[in-house]
């Protein structure tokens, strides 16, 4: 599964309700308006998340940089989250954990920026 790539929203919300995948809601930079993308994750100890995009031009990632608090849908639970950029080996760390869970359409994620989302509140 191509963690950027479109999902057709209903199999995007059967993996969300699944926790295949999770289900991201960002701030667009520019309109300040909620904006919902279904992107692969890795799990870390502690209830954080690995994310990375594909490129550097992804909106959903572009809108992290500019906002970094942001919801995340899981199994069926909504969290708020806070984004930390990675850099060095703690992004790269985050990538091959992302191509090991998802495989090989994982492996373009070298291009893009990752993420450490960090929850803020308890899932609901």
């Amino acid at each position: 599964m191509d963690p950027d790539g479109p999902v057709p929203p209903s199999m995007a919300d059967d993996l969300a309700a699944w926790g295949k995948v999770i289900t991201l809601e960002t701030r667009g930079r520019h309109s300040g308006r909620p904006r919902r993308v279904t992107i692969g994750f890795a799990d870390e100890p502690g209830g954080g998340m690995l994310v990375a995009a594909a490129d550097d031009a992804t909106q959903w990632a572009r809108n992290l940089a500019a906002e970094p608090r942001c919801q995340v849908e899981r199994d069926g639970r909504r969290a708020a989250y806070l984004a930390a950029p990675l850099t060095g080996r703690a992004r790269s760390a985050a990538i091959a954990a992302l191509i090991l869970k998802y495989g090989t359409p994982s492996e373009r994620l070298g291009a893009g920026p990752a993420f450490r989302l960090v929850p803020i509140t308890p899932a609901k």
